[in-house]
């Protein structure tokens, strides 16, 4: 896509902070660095998320990621990880390039704060939710 910036990255049009490479996947330091390391890994091809993804791109990019992720957790001495992917505006993707963030963490207070509310669950209504996605899926 010629708008986008990580088709630009990919063809060095823009620089970036690469940190994996080869002739499928790219992987570079998110220019916001949310915590140090922050990483992003992108497919090649331009896919504008995980939604619109092939099976084949999706095997591609994510058999990369746990290497990618620990070589930044061993270069960053980073305790732990958060994996994260946004689709769509809604869900806070700002660039419609599909990209995993690889998040290194340091402790409570890094300065990343994660949360679920905790509730009683609603084991009926979770089944047929359950369902009705199951439904849905296909190969």
């Amino acid at each position: 896509m010629d708008n986008c910036i990580f088709c630009k990255i990919i063809s060095g049009e823009i620089p970036s902070s690469k940190v994996y490479e080869d002739d499928k996947v790219l992987a570079f330091l998110d220019i916001s660095q949310a915590t140090k390391g922050h990483t992003l890994v992108i497919p090649k091809e331009h896919v504008r998320n995980i939604l619109e993804m092939s099976a084949e791109t999706a095997e591609t990019v994510f058999s990369r990621v746990p290497k990618i992720a620990r070589a930044v957790q061993k270069a960053t001495g980073a305790i732990g990880m958060n994996i994260l992917n946004n689709n769509e505006e809604v869900a806070g993707q700002t660039v419609f390039h599909a990209h995993i963030h690889l998040v290194p963490r340091y402790g409570a207070d890094d300065g990343i704060h994660m949360g679920f509310d905790e509730h009683e669950p609603d084991f009926a209504a979770l089944a047929n939710l359950a369902d009705s996605i199951a439904k849905e899926v296909t190969e």
